[in-house]
């Protein structure tokens, strides 16, 4: 969940972003948020250079423990400039399958 979240979406640097997530997602990894629903590794790398290239000076940080139970993960977390209040709450819920993220669902709270 904090690969999905820091090494993928928090991660400036495209090179690394691609090898996490080679190994953070199945190949036909689904993922969806209230903007749209899209499908593989490509969509997920195009997904988090946009959410970067929209918000440059934003930071996600964690914001609680990653919970987990059998094939799904939990994940609250803020986005917004460091050290300041967050603009955006939100969690992340995963379907795993064979060890990556087969399915990931972004929810934004109130």
């Amino acid at each position: 969940m904090h690969a999905n979240l820091l090494g993928v979406f928090g991660e400036r640097d495209p090179a690394r972003r691609a090898e996490v997530i080679a190994r953070t997602y199945a190949d036909d990894v689904v993922f969806a948020d209230p903007e749209s629903v899209v499908v593989g590794h490509a969509a997920i790398r195009d997904k988090a250079q946009s959410l970067i290239d929209q918000s440059p000076d934003f930071v996600f940080t964690a914001a609680g423990p990653v919970l987990e139970s059998q094939d799904l993960g939990y994940l609250t977390w803020n986005l917004g400039p460091a050290g300041a209040p967050p603009v955006v709450k939100g969690v992340d819920i995963a379907l795993v399958r064979d060890g990556v993220i087969a399915k990931l669902y972004t929810l934004i709270l109130p």
